[in-house]
């Protein structure tokens, strides 16, 4: 029987490509998503990955939406803490609900999502939990309080996560996408993104997929010496 995995934020973007990749290598997979219903039945449709709707920043919904996926497809023993939202500006025109909301989402969700999921890991005394940081967590990045605090904290939950989970055989690593060719990413201004793109070494954004092939190393069964670890994948931006 195939390991079951939940992906937050599932069903597009760099989550689609990960739900997409884990499939395709014979994981059982569920999609979380959080509101966009179009999309994730189109998701749906085109992959036959089911999708579940909950919010991630919501710590009950959490709960409820881990243990549904665990009593329709299995013991969750693997987690994919993908989700993530941007709600830009500099530190004086930012509102605390876009602060709170980011914080919430970003590294809430790792919060909400592992406590839904551990205690299953630990009693199977197995468990791959992969949290999606970023560059700009790294880096940090102007106009972006909000997300690189989340994303930063992001990187430190795992490393103490990793510590407590290690001798149950669960790890807990970190990917740390730089600029992908993303929604989010399509979103920034031209001329910016021409910018960024002029301080990327290898002279590109990078893909979805890319990303998905990260995640894909961590998960395996054999990867078990691999734990509290980040992995960069950002074309040479910030070597970290």
């Amino acid at each position: 029987m195939s390991r079951v995995a939940i992906v937050t934020g599932g069903t597009r973007g760099i989550g689609a490509a990960i739900s997409t990749a884990l499939k395709d290598a014979g994981y059982t997979v569920a999609a979380n998503y959080g509101g966009n219903d179009e999309a994730a039945n189109r998701f749906h449709e085109q992959t036959g990955i089911p999708v579940y709707k909950w919010d991630v920043s919501d710590f009950d919904a959490c709960q409820e939406g881990a243990a549904r996926v665990a009593e329709d497809l299995g013991t969750v023993e693997i987690l994919i803490n993908n989700a993530g939202i941007t709600r830009d500006s500099t530190l004086v025109k930012m509102s605390h609900e876009n602060w709170q909301k980011v914080i919430d989402t970003n590294i809430g969700s790792c919060f909400n999502m592992c406590k839904a999921v551990f205690p299953g890991m630990q009693a199977n005394k197995f468990g791959r939990i992969v949290n999606i940081g970023s560059i700009n967590g790294q880096a940090g990045q102007y106009g972006q309080v909000n997300y690189a605090a989340a994303k930063s904290a992001v990187h430190g939950f795992t490393k103490a996560l990793a510590q407590e989970g290690a001798r149950f055989g669960i790890t807990v690593n970190a990917v740390a996408p730089g600029y992908i060719n993303t929604d989010m990413v399509a979103a920034v201004p031209e001329r910016v993104l021409e910018k960024i793109i002029a301080r990327i070494p290898v002279g590109r954004l990078g893909e979805a997929s890319e990303i998905a092939r990260g995640v894909l190393f961590l998960v395996e069964d054999d990867a078990g010496f691999i734990t509290g670890s980040t992995l960069s994948i950002n074309g040479g931006q910030h070597m970290y």
